[in-house]
């Protein structure tokens, strides 16, 4: 199969969205995405970007995404967040995914971050094995938190 590896740009980013609604619905959160396609371009291709995606392209059409953005570390300094990892489920197991980490952690070198970092959920096996494949450390005894949006007015609200 050919494929191809480029920067996302703001035409693909009705496809990016469909994607992500695609992850929402495989990780069993099918309501849970509330951004929209008008969101991901005015953070994405603003003065000062939020985030930098990359897409792989199959026949003409985006299958698979990669969207990154940068953290800052008290313990390493610059690291690249993974923030989502997606390919459409046909195609996963051709190579695609392999093609986008390969992208993303070229570009946290060429950033010059000392760490990439993602998450996975604890269920999907494989994912975890194709991470733990590539040589990634998966942490266990770490527990992710987050303040949603009702979470940060509640929070306020008590202030």
């Amino acid at each position: 199969m050919q494929f191809s590896i480029r920067p996302a740009t703001v035409n693909d980013m009705s496809r990016v969205h469909e994607l992500i609604v695609e992850l929402a619905v495989y990780e069993k959160e099918p309501d849970a995405v509330k951004i929209c396609v008008d969101d991901l371009i005015n953070y994405g291709f603003s003065s000062q970007p939020e985030f930098h995606c990359f897409v792989a392209e199959v026949n003409g059409k985006v299958e698979g995404i990669a969207l990154t953005y940068k953290r800052f570390s008290t313990w390493s300094g610059l690291v690249l967040h993974l923030e989502d990892l997606i390919v459409t489920e046909r195609l996963r197991g051709t190579g695609l995914g392999t093609a986008l980490l390969d992208e993303v952690v070229k570009y946290g070198n060429q950033l010059g971050a000392k760490r990439v970092t993602w998450v996975v959920l604890d269920w999907n096996e494989s994912a975890i094995s194709f991470y733990k494949k590539k040589g990634a450390a998966i942490y266990k005894g770490w527990d992710w938190v987050s303040l949603d949006e009702q979470g940060i007015k509640h929070y306020l609200s008590k202030l």
